[in-house]
Order: C-alpha cells, then structure tokens, then sequence
C-alpha cells in the first residue's frame, strides 16, 4: 500500500476531487494549509499590489493499493496542473499495514 500526500492550489480542489473519483478513489482526507514556496501571491487593496509569503493550498492524503498507485497519481497531476509555478507537490510513501476499526480486519482490502 502507498500513502499519497499531496499539495495542491485549493482553486483546482473540485477539479482533483472529480478526477479522483472518476478512477475510483472515492475516499480521502484534505485539510486546508498555509506554506511558503516559490510562488508569490499578491494583493492588491486600492490599486496597490502587495506582496505576501503566506500560500493558501490544500493538503490531500490519500492511501491505495501498489498496482493503483500509477492511476491516482496521474489524475491528481492532470486535474492539479496548470504548467505554473505554485501547482504543488506529491509525496509517496509506503504504508506498512491498513485496519479497519469496525472488524478489525487489516490488510489491502480495507481500503475498499
């Protein structure tokens, strides 16, 4: 099992969540997230732009099994991207085992 930790502008947030459910991720958890990175974001407040380092994103995590690995994160990158700086990033690690608390079953099949 891999966990999918990804950081993405919260305008696209509907965007990734649809293209996620189209391929049959249908349960993840977000949490809104301030960071500094590479982009700049500015306001602007009567006609002058100001400049602040504090970014707005959005983080998803996201646990599937190893051979669904390749298709989750293709719709996060096509859903997510827009080819400018400030798109975010995805992370992947592995997941060593997987319970669900009602049964107590564990293993891949508790992601169903």
């Amino acid at each position: 099992m891999k966990k999918i930790e990804a950081i993405i502008r919260k305008s696209k947030y509907n965007v990734v969540k649809d293209a996620l459910h189209d391929v049959g991720v249908n349960f993840f958890s977000y949490w809104d997230v301030t960071g500094l990175g590479n982009e700049k974001e500015g306001h602007v407040y009567r006609g002058v732009s100001y400049s602040t380092s504090d970014i707005q994103r959005r983080y998803l995590s996201i646990v599937v099994n190893d051979d669904f690995l390749d298709t989750t994160l293709n719709a996060i990158i096509n859903a997510a991207g827009t080819g400018k700086v400030g798109d975010g990033k995805i992370f992947v690690s592995n997941i060593e085992e997987a319970y669900r608390i009602r049964t107590g079953e564990k293993g891949s099949s508790t992601l169903n």
